[in-house]
């Protein structure tokens, strides 16, 4: 008696209202894909406005070869290359130390690790992405720069190597996750042939697994990389605000997104030349993360084609 009860009370749509219905919501699902697209149009559409009246002042060849940075002095420079090496240098050792840590974890978590320890030391990893950016900063200024001052006796208080050693402590978890995720998604078959071959847990690994997981290990270095070029607070904390042109980790130096910051907060009015200066940098740094996910795509291909 129940069940005839629901059959008469859930009526069928005609074809009509279905059809309408299906139409609506695959206009929601195509508006909610596009948004993304969108808000990332209307992100670079804004910097490369702003940035206009910024060039017209100043030549973009200068902007690029010019070795200083000091465009809120009297006798202003406006070269992007000491900001431009300080930001390099930085997303160069963190990624120095969460490349090999973050793939070494996701091997051992794919393919060595039991169920319950998996279950126990990833949550622990992600929990890492978790803490606010500027803890980490103190941590690296604070704690970080004092250790290695104990053995590196000409290390300043700002520099850019305990910056970069603690963004790269952030950022394993962003290379761990989506890497053993990857390499999860390795079909079962590849390792059962390779050990029906002879080889080991380690030789299965190395040689099967990671070559054909490569496609999402890469888009884990290139979301390592992005966030490392992006992150504002450990670099404005630990490696200071001055900006400088040099390659050597151990010196103090600015970043681009320290740069914008600092400028951010200050009193300059919107309009002005040096105001201006932080939109030509941000699409700088834009420009950086796209052609760093230009090179990882192309890279995927590769080895996608090869394995």
């Amino acid at each position: 008696m129940v069940e005839r009860q629901i059959q008469l009370t859930t009526k069928p749509l005609s074809p009509k209202l279905r059809k309408v219905r299906e139409k609506a919501i695959e206009i929601l699902l195509f508006l909610a894909a596009c948004s993304s697209v969108a808000t990332t149009i209307a992100i670079i559409g804004i910097l490369v406005y702003e940035s206009i009246t910024f060039f017209r002042e100043v030549s973009l060849v200068n902007f690029l070869t010019d070795t200083q940075w000091s465009p809120l002095f009297d006798d202003a420079h406006y070269g992007i290359l000491p900001l431009l090496s300080g930001t390099l240098v930085t997303t160069a050792v963190a990624l120095s130390v969460a490349v090999p840590l973050g793939t070494i974890a996701a091997i051992y978590l794919s393919e060595f690790a039991p169920f319950r320890l998996r279950e126990f030391i990833k949550p622990c990893l992600e929990l890492l992405a978790g803490i606010p950016t500027v803890v980490y900063g103190y941590f690296a200024l604070l704690f970080v720069t004092p250790l290695l001052q104990t053995f590196l006796w000409d290390l300043p208080g700002f520099n850019m190597l305990s910056a970069g050693i603690v963004m790269g402590v952030m950022i394993i978890p962003y290379v761990s996750s989506v890497s053993e995720d990857a390499m999860r998604s390795v079909p079962l078959h590849l390792r059962e042939g390779s050990y029906a071959m002879g080889a080991t847990r380690l030789q299965t690994a190395l040689k099967v697994i990671f070559p054909s997981a490569i496609s999402g290990i890469t888009a884990a270095y290139i979301l390592g990389i992005s966030r490392a070029v992006g992150e504002t607070m450990i670099v404005a904390i630990a490696a200071g605000l001055q900006p400088t042109l040099t390659w050597n980790p151990m010196n103090e130096a600015a970043t681009i997104t320290a740069y914008i910051v600092s400028v951010s907060l200050g009193d300059l009015p919107h309009g002005s030349l040096e105001y201006q200066t932080i939109f030509a940098a941000g699409l700088t740094l834009v420009l950086m993360t796209l052609v760093f996910n230009i090179f990882g795509y192309f890279l995927s291909r590769r080895y996608r084609e090869k394995y």
